[in-house]
């Protein structure tokens, strides 16, 4: 049986994001500059994507780029970018009939990658097999400033009254309110933290770690992190029993 024939396809997450960790330890590990592992990160986005998509995955989210990242040295951060820029392939996204979408501070980013990247979102907005965001420019706890904002400006106008503010009215002012939580959070490169990262949306998230640096991920790697999330049981504040009963309750209404 192969690695692939494990998974159950009716028990898929709906929803993937993936903190790509790594690629400067990996390239350190083979004496590159820290550069190299970024390239070679940006090929493992293409394969993965495209295993995603394959399997039958809904929405992946990437971990591309946070705010702190803006303090790493400027060559860095310069090399970063024109990655993005020079592998945003739009041609794969509609071959494939992926959306393509990015959440985080694009107007901190040069004209010419916000511009590249607002065409490929105008471009794929209709696609319809899967989503895949980027998180650029991206950090939880300034979406979660951002959506306060938002939610005080309102009350301003007078469209809503504080006492009305609901879990559901404060995920409608999110940025990220046009995708589900993720279901299963991986993060590759040893670390054991999610280093503020879609905080509110991984409040029951089932977390995946894993030692392999983000350029030597592939989909393999993937398909196992798919197998673990569904060796679990989500419970979502209930007892095993509670789960249970409910799934065999469901399974008898669908006969």
């Amino acid at each position: 049986m192969s690695l692939e024939d494990k998974i159950d396809k009716d028990n898929l997450p709906a929803h993937v994001a993936i903190i790509m960790d790594g690629n400067g330890r990996w390239a350190k590990a083979k004496g590159l500059p820290r550069t190299a592992g970024h390239s070679e990160g940006v090929e493992v986005v293409k394969k993965i994507t495209t295993e995603a998509t394959r399997l039958g995955l809904k929405y992946l989210t990437l971990y591309t780029f946070s705010t702190e990242n803006w303090n790493r040295p400027a060559a860095e951060v310069e090399t970063l970018m024109g990655l993005i820029l020079d592998h945003l392939e739009e041609e794969i996204f509609m071959r494939n009939n992926v959306r393509f979408r990015v959440i985080g501070q694009m107007e901190r980013l040069p004209e010419t990658v916000r511009t590249r990247l607002q065409a490929c979102i105008e471009r794929t907005a209709q696609n319809t097999r899967m989503t895949l965001v980027i998180a650029l420019s991206y950090s939880s706890r300034w979406e979660l400033v951002e959506t306060a904002k938002t939610l005080v400006r309102q009350a301003r106008e007078g469209k809503l009254q504080p006492e009305d503010i609901t879990e559901t009215s404060f995920i409608q002012a999110m940025q990220t309110s046009f995708m589900p939580d993720p279901d299963l959070l991986i993060r590759t490169g040893g670390e054991l933290r999610i280093s503020n990262f879609l905080l509110w949306q991984c409040a029951y998230s089932e977390f995946y770690f894993c030692g392999t640096y983000w350029p030597d991920f592939n989909e393999e790697c993937l398909q196992r992190a798919i197998i673990d999330y569904q060796s679990r049981q989500r419970r979502y504040g209930k007892t095993g029993e509670q789960v249970e009963s409910t799934t065999k309750q469901e399974k008898s209404e669908s006969v």
